[in-house]
């Protein structure tokens, strides 16, 4: 009998895990979007970890879905801000 070795070669999937992160972040900025300045950040975050996420050429999806996550965090956060100063007129 030959005794030959083989070599196998796993390749794993590549990921994007910025834009993950981004997504997560976005995803927590506008369910907690009502406590006063935790959003900001999570908000800003999860714009720059999209936009990071989008110069990879795997996720570019999740990279999309962050980055406007990101925009709707800070968006929701105007409008709380405007309802506030807004009733408090009345």
């Amino acid at each position: 009998m030959d005794n030959e070795s083989q070599t196998i070669i796993v390749k794993r999937d590549e990921s994007n895990g910025l834009a993950i992160a981004g997504m997560v972040l976005g995803i927590i900025g506008v369910i907690f979007n009502i406590i006063p300045f935790f959003p900001y950040f999570l908000g800003i975050l999860a714009i720059v970890f999209g936009l990071i996420g989008l110069n990879k050429t795997v996720g570019k999806g999740i990279a999309i879905a962050s980055f406007i996550l990101g925009v709707l965090t800070l968006g929701f956060k105007v409008l709380f801000w405007i309802g506030i100063f807004g009733l408090s007129n009345l």
